[in-house]
């Protein structure tokens, strides 16, 4: 079965400063447990915010390192989810179901690609 890797994009800029509600990561909680039980999750994660990353780029021949926060993003990357399904639209059900538990003042889109195996 097909591997799917769900990027979860997030607008820094509009997330609440103190983090999800208890009510958001008790539905994530509730929908992530229902999604293992199916057999479909194969791991998930949230990442810290973007000013404690670190970029390192090979460019030109010569690499850079450079320090968050990156104010040129207005979209970041928040997680990400490895789902193993039976094909493309099970992936995009399970992550609509994802998106549609958080409040309306989120601003959170999915990227949702097939890993390549081979």
């Amino acid at each position: 079965m097909p591997r799917y890797l769900s990027i979860v994009h997030i607008d820094e800029s509009s997330a609440p400063a103190e983090g999800p509600s208890q009510e958001l990561m008790q539905r994530m909680g509730e929908l992530i447990e229902e999604i293992t039980k199916a057999g479909v999750m194969l791991d998930t994660a949230g990442l810290t915010p973007s000013a404690q990353g670190t970029t390192v780029r090979w460019q030109g021949g010569k690499l850079s390192v450079t320090d968050g926060p990156f104010t040129e993003s207005k979209e970041v990357i928040g997680g990400y989810a490895i789902m193993q399904c039976k094909d493309k639209a099970e992936a995009l059900e399970w992550t609509k179901r994802f998106l549609k538990v958080h409040e309306d003042y989120w601003n959170v889109s999915c990227e949702v690609r097939e890993i390549a195996e081979g």
